[in-house]
């Protein structure tokens, strides 16, 4: 979940078996500001955040055992991200 108000994305964990419960496990900054989107990428090991308006696309590394986000030290500049997608590529993520 994206806070543009606190420039965070909110992680949460989900019961393993029941599916329905949620905790929060942190809410990460998006080292810029108003994170208009953001998307996993195919592996699950990176998630990446367009921040509208600081005109930035920031990645982080997800912890695969508690979900945690650590900011990989990439940014990409550019004007006004609002949508992230991946293309497939002959088959391949």
């Amino acid at each position: 979940l994206s806070n543009r108000r606190q420039d965070g994305i909110a992680v949460f964990s989900i019961h393993p078996t029941e599916g329905t419960v949620v905790k929060p496990v942190e809410v990460a900054s998006t080292r810029g500001s108003w994170p208009r989107n953001f998307a996993l990428d195919p592996t699950g090991r990176f998630l990446f955040v367009a921040n509208q308006r600081s005109d930035s696309i920031v990645g982080f590394r997800v912890d695969p055992a508690t979900g945690r986000l650590t900011p990989t030290g990439q940014t990409v500049e550019l004007p006004t991200p609002v949508c992230i997608r991946f293309a497939d590529v002959g088959g391949r993520p």
